[in-house]
């Protein structure tokens, strides 16, 4: 049985010599942790940190018909963007489920960047060429473009040192391009996946040494650290974001995971699954995804069941953790609508003792800022 082939990102050789813990993740090698989890926590929510997220997918939509195109294909409505303006989006499936969860960067009515989680990559770019009844061009430059997150309530201060353009007037989920650290053509977003602020920042990869290195550069006096994705995901688990693969899937409905606020119903907007999805809206579902916190003094776990008093499984922890923050343990998972009201008590099996848990209006960390 051979291993099979891993991707890397322009930044690998900094991570290996950074000392960082590399697995493999989503076909790529990245970098977990580097100084430990709840550190590198703590830095995002303190100060500042960088994240490598080169592995992330961007593909380009572009034509005349492009707006079409991604209308059809996700859930929220394209049509209310306007030029610099992101929005969060899905691709339903056609089954009721999701193909993945997205981005959706506007440049104009004829085109558009869709920003893809990375092991997702070639099943989005397949399924949007399969829904092109459109004619418009379809362009996967995932391996062409380089990504960093730069994230924390220190991270503006830091940036503006890079560049001219005033990042106080890019507001949360919208994006302008221009020179950064001396480079062209640089995408400078602000989404964030913290809720701790901050910015996102795509360029070619020829030039991924020289952004990365104008950050260290500076970075020091800021208390800049580079992050793992352990820390990414207790960070975003925090504010109870979904991850897709685990809180959201092919088998879950936008419905069902609450993502209801980016499904628009709208008579001017035609979508795949909008008649499946319209009528969950208006009938009812008989699961929903919750946050809950451990009211008992135990860690929920990826996988873990959820039960009733009685120890019936009713559902299963899509996410888990310990919160660097809160100090307490938080998941998110599947449960019974009758059982998905705030206040409910639920229960997760650990080692063959279920403890008891509540279910809580996420996020589960209250200081988050855009």
């Amino acid at each position: 049985m051979t291993d099979q082939p891993v991707k890397t990102t322009p930044f690998v050789n900094v991570h290996k010599a950074l000392g960082a813990k590399m697995v493999p993740f989503a076909g790529f090698l990245m970098p977990v942790e580097y100084s430990g989890i709840n550190v590198e926590h703590q830095t995002v929510r303190e100060n500042v940190g960088i994240f490598d997220v080169s592995h992330m997918g961007e593909i380009w939509v572009k034509g005349d018909k492009a707006l079409d195109l991604v209308q059809w294909v996700t859930s929220n409505d394209a049509s209310k963007l306007k030029p610099g303006q992101i929005q969060y989006s899905c691709f339903p499936n056609g089954k009721g489920g999701i193909v993945d969860d997205l981005l959706v960067y506007m440049y104009d009515s004829k085109k558009f960047l869709l920003v893809v989680n990375a092991s997702n990559i070639d099943k989005d770019y397949n399924w949007l060429v399969s829904q092109n009844k459109f004619g418009v061009e379809i362009e996967n430059s995932s391996d062409n473009i380089g990504q960093l997150a730069i994230q924390g309530p220190k991270a503006t201060e830091l940036l503006q040192n890079l560049t001219s353009v005033d990042l106080k007037t890019i507001p949360y989920y919208t994006f302008v391009t221009g020179n950064f650290a001396g480079c062209n053509d640089v995408i400078i977003s602000n989404t964030g996946y913290t809720g701790s602020g901050g910015f996102e920042i795509y360029f070619y990869n020829r030039d991924a040494k020289k952004v990365w290195d104008a950050i260290f550069a500076i970075g020091e006096k800021y208390g800049l650290k580079p992050i793992g994705l352990g820390a990414r995901d207790t960070l975003r688990l925090e504010m109870g974001y979904n991850l897709y693969g685990n809180d959201i899937d092919d088998t879950t409905s936008p419905i069902e995971a609450g993502l209801g606020w980016i499904t628009k119903f709208t008579d001017s907007k035609d979508f795949v699954d909008k008649e499946l999805l319209l009528k969950q809206k208006n009938v009812g579902i008989s699961k929903k995804l919750v946050g809950f916190e451990m009211v008992d003094k135990a860690i929920p776990r990826h996988g873990y069941n959820i039960t009733d008093e009685s120890g019936k499984a009713i559902g299963i922890v899509t996410s888990g953790t310990m919160s660097p923050t809160m100090k307490i343990g938080i998941g998110m998972g599947y449960v019974p609508t009758a059982l998905a009201e705030v206040g409910s008590t639920v229960y997760v099996e650990i080692r063959g003792k279920l403890q008891k848990a509540k279910v809580v209006k996420m996020p589960f960390y209250k200081g988050g800022i855009k």
